[in-house]
């Protein structure tokens, strides 16, 4: 079988203080951390479904190495989506973690013919 592994960076999602006041009771330095696809985030902490919407459509792309030119490599604070508030949240890449496609999926990888 041929090697299935490939690699995936943590990431840590922190809240950042804005410029005006968050509602949903979140506090500066709240975080969670992504590791594969498991959320893991401090037993005291809790987390609005509200502001988590927005990030996950990023979040498994900036798991993903990109283009040196690529804006991903870049943007790391996204803005609330609640206009009234001011809350910012940071995507930091903090390590990588080597997966293995055959335990990730139940559908085999393609068959390259030579």
């Amino acid at each position: 079988m041929a090697d299935d592994a490939f690699e995936l960076y943590d990431l840590k999602i922190e809240w950042v203080s804005g410029d005006k006041p968050c509602w949903c009771g979140a506090k500066t330095g709240d975080h969670f951390y992504l590791r594969g696809e498991h959320i893991h985030m401090p037993a005291d902490q809790t987390w609005s479904i509200y502001t988590l919407a927005p990030l996950l459509p990023l979040l498994p792309a900036k798991q993903r190495k990109t283009d040196e030119n690529d804006w991903l490599n870049t943007e790391t604070d996204i803005a609330c989506p609640d206009i009234n508030c001011g809350a910012r949240f940071r995507i930091s890449r903090v390590g990588t973690r080597q997966f293995r496609h055959s335990e990730s999926t139940g559908t085999p990888k393609p068959r390259v013919d030579d």
